[in-house]
């Protein structure tokens, strides 16, 4: 069902570069702190929605609809600012967190798996 805010501004929907299924990535990361809470998908509906209610609202591939973070865990992102990069293809969110930002139930997406780790410099 449409909604008002399901329309992105004509000049910035032209500025996107969205892959094979009409999607930008959206990197969370959190005001303030700059920790990188989590990366989801987003179409120009959910980027529309998110720039009008200030809310992270995002596509999910694989159950095909929109979800607001939050609506169902009380886990919610306060959307403070959105960016687009520069190749128009990645947006990103400087959010306030409440609670954890991954499923898992930690704070960020990012802090169980180091791949590698951090080399003290010379």
């Amino acid at each position: 069902m449409s909604r008002p805010d399901d329309t992105l501004d004509p000049a910035i929907a032209a500025r996107l570069k969205r892959n094979a299924d009409g999607l930008i990535a959206a990197v969370a990361q959190e005001e303030g702190t700059g920790i990188v809470l989590m990366q989801a998908w987003m179409d120009d509906v959910a980027l529309a929605r998110t720039l009008a209610t200030g809310k992270g609202t995002y596509y999910s591939r694989s159950r095909q609809q929109y979800w607001v973070k939050g609506e169902t865990s009380g886990h919610t992102q306060r959307v403070k600012s959105v960016r687009l990069d520069c190749d128009g293809d990645t947006v990103l969110l400087l959010v306030e967190q409440t609670g954890p930002a991954c499923h898992t139930g930690n704070h960020s997406c990012f802090d169980t798996d180091e791949l590698l780790p951090p080399k003290e410099r010379d």
